[in-house]
């Protein structure tokens, strides 16, 4: 956990989200400045800046952002949908704490 990192203070409780789901390790909430009817985010709890970031470890949490997009999205009333994941400050990336954005509608 990264005590400046807002995503980090959103999975501890300390900033509110309209939250669509949770489990052990990651935390989905709808985007506060949505790019579409339905935007939301798969946030690991896990503080990892970026998708640079990532190692081999980092595999199966990658593997389970990619595999909640579509259940959650169904869930959400979408038949399709589009996936980004900004990285580093030239890719678009704003919160430095790696997250995948689900847009559709």
């Amino acid at each position: 956990m990264s005590v400046d990192c807002i995503f980090c203070k959103i999975v501890s409780g300390a900033i509110p989200s309209k939250k669509i789901y949770e489990d052990d390790d990651v935390i989905v909430f709808d985007d506060i400045k949505p790019s579409a009817k339905v935007h939301f985010l798969i946030v690991p709890k896990l503080h990892v800046e970026s998708l640079m970031s990532c190692e081999g470890a980092h595999q199966a949490l990658l593997g389970k952002l990619l595999l909640l997009a579509p259940k959650l999205a169904a869930e959400q009333g979408l038949k399709g949908f589009k996936t980004l994941i900004n990285t580093g400050r030239e890719g678009g990336q704003e919160v430095f704490h790696l997250h995948l954005h689900v847009l559709g509608g």
